[in-house]
């Protein structure tokens, strides 16, 4: 099996949703790449379920407004860093692991000339690369599933937070046990590391000192929009292979089509959870 480090970079090097694909969107659909705004880029780098309304829904329980200085875990291509940026005036640092995450989400934000208020470096979250007592909120998205400790994530998010500073974030749970077959695949296809149910996850927070404020359950918003990002995915992929940039692997293509089939059943699902320090 391999390491995690491997699993991600193996996974994110072939992602459907990339700097590549993203910027052949935009030239088939401006023409060119000059003058670029934040928004041209909201239809195309969200990559996390419920697009915008769902970082608006986190950006209000945190509390997110004009200079929050906000930290997003795992940032991806830097989608929710300048969209906090961009609408809210919060001053965002993302930490992303993966370099080919990093670097497009660092190219994304200078075409779109936020670099002044958003910002994305590379780094891991277990050891986020962040001072002490430094920011207002720490948010995450559907990301800590790929994290190996993620109590060790919790506690990072903890230390950087300023006193009475907030914690948003999504992810997924496993409402009902997964088959190891099943297990082994999201591992393979998405590297997803062992889930735990919500109940768990409570507990987990509470464990390295945060104060649970809210818990929803985001089973049954999913279901519909996981469906419809398969079709999306279906279709990047097809789009993709079309234009002859990366496609995604087919273990990827495997693994979330189980994996939407499992949030249709309820076996597996997600947890919004808020918390103070």
């Amino acid at each position: 099996m391999k390491d995690t480090a491997s699993q991600l970079f193996h996974f994110y090097d072939r992602h459907p949703i990339s700097r590549e694909i993203i910027l052949a969107k935009l030239r088939v659909s401006r023409g060119d790449l000059d003058n670029l705004r934040p928004e041209d880029l909201f239809a195309h780098d969200q990559d996390h379920y419920g697009g915008l309304g769902a970082t608006d829904e986190l950006a209000r329980q945190a509390r997110i407004g004009p200079g929050t200085m906000v930290a997003d875990f795992c940032a991806g291509l830097g989608g929710t860093v300048r969209y906090l940026a961009h609408k809210y005036g919060a001053d965002v640092t993302g930490v992303e692991f993966t370099p080919v995450r990093a670097a497009g989400a660092q190219e994304l934000t200078r075409l779109v000339g936020l670099q002044r208020s958003a910002r994305i470096i590379e780094g891991n979250v277990m050891d986020a690369p962040l001072p002490d007592a430094s920011f207002d909120v720490v948010v995450s998205q559907e990301s800590f599933c790929h994290v190996p400790d993620v109590k060790k994530t919790l506690a990072e998010a903890r230390r950087i937070l300023k006193p009475g500073g907030r914690l948003a974030f999504t992810d997924w749970v496993a409402n009902q046990p997964l088959a190891s077959a099943d297990a082994q695949l999201m591992w393979e296809g998405m590297a997803i590391q062992p889930l735990r149910s919500i109940s768990d996850y409570r507990e987990l927070v509470e464990g390295v000192g945060l104060n649970v404020l809210s818990v929803t359950d985001l089973t049954e918003e999913w279901r519909p929009i996981l469906r419809e990002r398969l079709a999306m995915y279906q279709r990047l992929r097809e789009e993709a292979r079309q234009s002859g940039t990366p496609s995604g692997h087919d273990e990827f293509h495997e693994s979330y089509v189980r994996f939407v089939d499992l949030i249709q059943k309820r076996q597996l699902g997600g947890v919004r959870i808020v918390a103070s320090k």
